[in-house]
């Protein structure tokens, strides 16, 4: 068996996914790419500008994954924004891991745990856009199977013709549940333990990154972007920052740092503007 974490580059002038609608369709691009490619999912997690997964494949493999999910979500960008090759240049990463150094186990808990050093959320179960809630987890699983809906349905909800195995379950939000295609017993069977697992994620990269932060929560994302059209039309009367002058548009800049917390590199995400343009924004006031 062979493992590997494939990342994205994180895009600094936009984001990946710009609402919820965007998310649900990307947990189901996991699936159906998961499911089309025969690849094992061990872990996987969707950040706002960047994606991780682990898997277990070859490494040539671990490279058409990335790109089947890149081509299955571009469609996806194409069609609800009308935006072409969104994702063609996003360059992927991919690494081997190993259960002999513990670096699978390491690997995994970095992205269970991108969210909470992200400040998004406290714990990694409680992020719904990725593996997150699966391991270790007690509760009932809420889902129907996916052969209860016709094939019209399925195929209106996963915006896909592929047939899914009948036993997958999908959730209220329209999406096929992580319990349906990741790799739960073994992962599971990999820390062996509840108290092993969270020792593996409490001392993780990413949980180091959490420490040094603020421990206030972030905003995420799609709120601050959401929050900016009605900001600009209680200051300025416009629907964006497109429409305002570059005076208007540093101010915008300002009262978004302020009011929300946000650094230069969110900021750059939200706005579309590229980081060292935000930089020379904030500087001059």
């Amino acid at each position: 068996m062979r493992f590997f974490l494939v990342s994205t580059d994180c895009l600094k002038d936009r984001l990946l996914f710009i609402d919820d609608v965007d998310f649900r369709v990307g947990m189901n691009c996991v699936a159906i790419a998961a499911f089309q490619l025969h690849i094992n999912v061990l872990a996987f997690v969707l950040m706002s500008n960047h994606v991780h997964f682990v898997v277990e494949c070859s490494a040539e493999e671990a490279v058409i994954f990335a790109h089947k999910f890149k081509q299955l979500y571009g469609r996806h960008i194409h069609q609800k924004y009308g935006t072409i090759d969104y994702l063609r240049k996003l360059r992927v990463d991919v690494q081997e891991l190993m259960i002999e150094d513990e670096s699978l186990q390491r690997g995994i808990a970095y992205v269970q745990m991108n969210p909470v050093a992200a400040n998004i959320t406290p714990t990694a179960v409680q992020y719904p856009w990725g593996s997150g809630p699966s391991f270790f987890n007690v509760g009932p699983v809420k889902g129907v199977e996916i052969d209860s809906l016709s094939l019209r349905k399925q195929n209106a909800l996963l915006g896909s013709r592929v047939i899914l195995p009948a036993s997958w379950l999908l959730g209220p939000d329209g999406y096929i549940l992580q319990e349906s295609f990741v790799h739960i017993q073994f992962v599971e069977a990999l820390y062996r333990t509840p108290n092993s697992y969270s020792y593996f994620l409490n001392t993780s990269s990413k949980a180091r990154a959490r420490l040094e932060k603020d421990p206030a929560p972030s905003f995420r994302d799609q709120i601050i972007l959401a929050a900016i059209p009605d900001l600009c039309r209680s200051l300025y009367r416009s629907d964006g920052l497109d429409s305002l002058s570059p005076e208007q548009s540093k101010d915008i800049i300002r009262q978004l740092k302020r009011r929300f917390s946000m650094d230069i590199k969110q900021l750059a995400r939200v706005t579309g503007k590229s980081p060292s343009v935000i930089a020379e924004m904030l500087e001059s006031f």
